[in-house]
């Protein structure tokens, strides 16, 4: 069965990256992705703000106090002329009097690095460290090399700090602290005039307490986070998942309940991929539904047309038996051999038509010469002509008419319509082709010098098993399928094909011309 349209499968074409997606899903979806992750960074970037700010203000603190300390420690504390030394003992009681020990830590070093006054002396509070686990009884006791302890990272970092602000230098940051994790602090020297009599460090151990506060003001931007993938994530499965299961399942229902058409108008409105799918879901089953009633009608014609010549040829094989007349059993037997001619006519017509889709859609269209084309069709009508039968002549060929569409096909329908000219064409008579461009068209007319076409017939003619033939053609030659063929061969490449009469100046008719346009190459 013939279709209106010819498929054909696409060639493979390589993907290219090209830039942003340009279809509204695809920004929807890379819009909802980058929206959580939008989250985070923002959260982040806000929190670490926080954090530095409130290490920052905590230093300045440290900074002003420490300032103040070590002042009076070189003011009061300070002895011994033309050398300076530091006091230990009022050193301590300054320490003692200005120390918070409750909140902060403050601690001074003399001009050696050793360790000579601690805030947290004053306030009795002792440095715990974890004991190693207990030997066994009977075990041999360790190494003096590995009994030896080993100085902590806090007491390395510390001893760093100090010695850098012994090279009289203010050093302050966030540095490790044993057993308190991490601390904030500041050592300042000591100097009186130019010397550097020893390093005061003053410390808050509240960092931990600092990042515990960075990390609750995070669950906010986390739970966001959190909520705005939640709620992406429905929002994708309701305008994706869920319609391309509905698609799915109308699509199982017509393929199970062999309906002939879907219908989801509630996603038809839609201006998305999903909407362009659903219309091209519903525009296929459309589709599917009128090849099917096609079917069906091209299979009834043909049972219809089958029948005309089997009802005859039964009636004359019954009528021969009961004849003795060698006339009239002559009439009967030509009446036997003409049903068997247009029935030999109408199986190969039919089969043909049948095998138009495949042929349409086996060949993916190309670029072809139509001006070769005809050429060639032309010279074979030339090398088969016989005495008496139409001649076929070509004009307007000249140059290249590049054309795109199915070359085999398309000398189909030149064929059926030369073929069908010649059968209207007196004897001895013309069949002229002739060539043209319009615009972007390629244009061939055919003419024949026969009785015409009826007004009311201009359109009847491209019907299947139409057939209007002069007298004294012979019956069966034509199976009415030569010229509906040829215009969907036009049709499946994108052209047009249509008949008219060709008049005199008085305005009779003098011959029929049906005319073929097929779309020129791009850029021809």
């Amino acid at each position: 069965m013939a279709s209106d349209t010819g498929t054909a499968s696409p060639e493979p074409a390589r993907r290219r990256w090209r830039g942003p997606p340009s279809s509204r899903l695809g920004r929807l979806i890379l819009a909802l992705n980058l929206l959580g992750l939008a989250v985070l960074i923002v959260g982040s970037l806000v929190l670490n703000e926080l954090r530095r700010g409130l290490v920052e203000a905590r230093i300045d603190s440290l900074t002003t106090q420490g300032e103040l300390i070590a002042t009076l420690i070189d003011q009061a504390a300070t002895v011994g002329e033309p050398v300076p030394a530091l006091d230990a003992a009022r050193a301590s009681e300054i320490l003692r009097l200005l120390a918070n020990p409750g909140v902060q830590r403050a601690r001074l070093f003399d001009a050696q690095g050793q360790l000579v006054a601690d805030s947290d002396w004053i306030a009795d509070r002792v440095e715990q460290k974890p004991l190693p686990p207990a030997r066994p009884r009977g075990s041999p006791a360790a190494a003096p090399e590995a009994a030896r302890p080993r100085p902590s990272p806090g007491r390395e970092a510390l001893e760093a700090e100090v010695r850098r602000a012994l090279e009289g230098q203010r050093v302050s940051g966030v540095r490790r602290a044993d057993p308190d994790g991490r601390v904030v602090s500041v050592s300042f020297p000591i100097r009186h005039v130019q010397a550097v009599l020893g390093v005061l460090t003053v410390e808050a151990g509240d960092v931990d307490s600092i990042i515990s506060r960075q990390r609750a003001a995070l669950a906010p931007f986390i739970l966001l986070s959190i909520g705005v993938t939640l709620l992406s994530s429905a929002l994708l499965t309701t305008l994706v998942a869920l319609p391309v299961r509905r698609l799915a399942r109308a699509a199982d229902r017509v393929r199970l309940s062999r309906v002939r058409s879907i219908s989801l108008p509630d996603l038809s409105r839609r201006r998305d991929e999903l909407g362009d799918l659903t219309r091209a879901l519903e525009a296929m089953t459309d589709a599917q539904s009128e090849r099917m009633g096609a079917i069906e009608r091209f299979a009834a014609d043909v049972a219809h047309e089958i029948r005309n010549p089997l009802t005859s040829l039964r009636s004359a094989v019954e009528t021969l038996d009961i004849v003795s007349d060698p006339e009239a059993r002559a009439r009967l037997n030509r009446v036997i051999r003409q049903d068997i001619q247009r029935m030999d006519r109408l199986v190969t017509d039919i089969s043909n038509a049948s095998r138009l889709d495949a042929e349409l859609s086996r060949e993916p269209p190309r670029p072809f010469d139509l001006g070769r084309l005809l050429e060639e069709i032309v010279q074979a009508y030339a090398a088969a002509r016989r005495e008496g039968e139409s001649g076929v002549l070509l004009s307007g060929t000249e140059g290249e008419t590049p054309v795109l569409g199915r070359e085999g096909p398309a000398g189909q329908v030149f064929r059926n319509l030369v073929d069908n000219a010649r059968s209207f064409s007196p004897p001895g008579g013309t069949v002229r082709l002739s060539l043209s461009r319009e615009g972007g068209w390629a244009v061939v007319f055919v003419d024949d010098d026969g009785p015409g076409i009826p007004p009311e017939n201009l359109e009847t003619v491209f019907e299947r098993f139409y057939t209007s033939r002069p007298a004294g053609t012979a019956f069966g030659g034509n199976s009415g399928l030569g010229l509906s063929i040829a215009r969907q061969i036009v049709a499946a490449q994108g052209g047009t094909l249509t008949a008219e009469n060709r008049t005199d100046p008085a305005g009779e008719r003098i011959g029929a011309r049906f005319v073929a346009r097929l779309p020129l190459r791009p850029g021809a």
